[in-house]
């Protein structure tokens, strides 16, 4: 289950992420790494770190007027996740300009840089060690006409030369990969691709390292700041910074797709406004999480060309319309409920299974009729279903949310109450699977 809907609340890619058929219809180098699935839903393989980097670079073109070039041998940042670390030193800043901060190991493609300056007007001091990287992130500068990009070590050195001024903040992404795979932002290794030249895994070490040169600079920086990549990091190096007497330490969850990153800042500053870590109830968020399928257009158009009985031709509408004719077939009961202009919703109570190996009951049906002058009331007549509602048995009540999204539409079931989240389940696999057989060519 993708993590979207944790992002940053002003993360732009939150409630609406990157349309590829419009950037693949724009970006003709973008548009060669994206596929069509046969029920005509644009995608794209994230395991090729070509299209990752094609997303990436395109991305930052269409959104944030920038122009950059990576190597595929080195480190792919993802944009959405890098906008909510972005996000997150706003908070802690506040939205003051100017602004300065730091950027340990910058990377290729100098992203938080390009971003905090593009965006927030921010200056940046940003330090890079591996030659092909700095070579990659001062050409990324230039072309941009942003920031200034030494090739320095950690904090102390960089800060060298900068006595006297004070950064309110530094951000740092350490080497805390797992495997060279994780390295490269993708899931796994394409063979085309070079090996790299160094993996360091001691993410933790890093960081420590942060807060050594932190408790000597101590108030050069209103904010220092690091990204983690795994959660038990958080809890020895919030210890570190308590034996240390550091006065102001708060962490934060990242996440974009299925990555999980976690951040960590303090600073030495008493008068600083530290933003409260996350809460738990995300956690109960992530349980109740939505089912959901996707209507193509081209089931979209079928469905217009067949369903006559509705006032509004209007999408949204069409497969409303279906979807209850359907619920109605199954016995289903359901309620149109307010909501978004841009949406439809459906509130929906399951009486008694009847999607389960439907096409089996109506055969056992036809021979019950056929052997019987007069066939036993079916157990999902909607006699029974209203008797057993009013005595308060039912096996699971949820709400059905239609949205657009690009070209297509999702349907979206949200748990409410019952004996089964299985069921409900069920219910959307059947409807998914009816849905598609709509586009199914007939056999000749």
């Amino acid at each position: 289950m993708a993590l979207n809907k944790s992002m940053h609340p002003r993360n732009r890619y939150k409630d609406k992420p990157p349309d590829f058929a419009y950037l693949a219809s724009k970006y003709p180098e973008f548009q060669q790494h994206v596929h069509t699935s046969l029920t005509g839903r644009i995608g794209l393989n994230f395991r090729d770190p070509e299209a990752v980097r094609a997303l990436t670079c395109t991305l930052l073109k269409e959104d944030f007027g920038l122009t950059i070039e990576i190597p595929l041998e080195r480190l792919i940042p993802t944009v959405p996740l890098r906008l909510n670390y972005i996000h997150w030193v706003e908070d802690l800043v506040g939205r003051q300009t100017p602004c300065r901060g730091i950027d340990i190991g910058t990377g290729a493609s100098c992203i938080y840089p390009l971003l905090g300056a593009t965006m927030n007007g921010w200056y940046f001091l940003a330090t890079e060690v591996d030659n092909i990287c700095y070579n990659y992130a001062k050409k990324n500068v230039e072309q941009n006409n942003l920031v200034k990009v030494p090739q320095k070590t950690l904090l102390m050195d960089a800060l060298k030369e900068e006595s006297g001024i004070v950064y309110d903040f530094c951000m740092c992404n350490p080497p805390f990969f797992a495997n060279q795979m994780e390295a490269k932002g993708v899931n796994s290794r394409n063979a085309r691709r070079p090996p790299p030249s160094s993996v360091n895994t001691g993410g933790l070490e890093f960081v420590k390292r942060i807060i050594h040169d932190s408790l000597q600079l101590k108030k050069s920086l209103r904010w220092y700041s690091c990204m983690l990549g795994k959660k038990c990091s958080l809890t020895p190096l919030k210890e570190e910074l308590r034996k240390q007497g550091v006065p102001k330490v708060t962490h934060t969850e990242f996440c974009q797709g299925r990555t999980m990153r976690w951040a960590l800042a303090w600073s030495y500053y008493e008068d600083v406004t530290a933003p409260s870590p996350p809460s738990k109830k995300r956690k109960m968020e992530k349980v109740r999480k939505p089912i959901t399928f996707c209507v193509p257009s081209v089931i979209v158009k079928e469905l217009t060309a067949n369903i006559t009985s509705i006032d509004s031709t209007a999408s949204i509408h069409v497969i409303a319309s279906w979807l209850e004719k359907s619920l109605s077939d199954l016995r289903v009961l359901h309620k149109r409920v307010p909501c978004g202009k841009t949406e439809v919703s459906l509130f929906l109570t399951a009486i008694e299974n009847c999607w389960i190996h439907i096409r089996q009951k109506r055969r056992d049906r036809g021979r019950q009729l056929r052997e019987l002058p007069r066939a036993p009331i079916d157990e999902c007549s909607e006699e029974a279903s209203t008797e057993k509602l009013n005595g308060q048995h039912f096996l699971f009540k949820c709400l059905l949310t239609i949205k657009e999204e690009g070209n297509d539409f999702i349907v979206e079931m949200h748990w409410v109450e019952g004996q089964n989240r299985d069921l409900m389940n069920q219910l959307c696999t059947y409807l998914k699977n009816k849905l598609s057989r709509l586009c199914a060519k007939p056999s000749r």
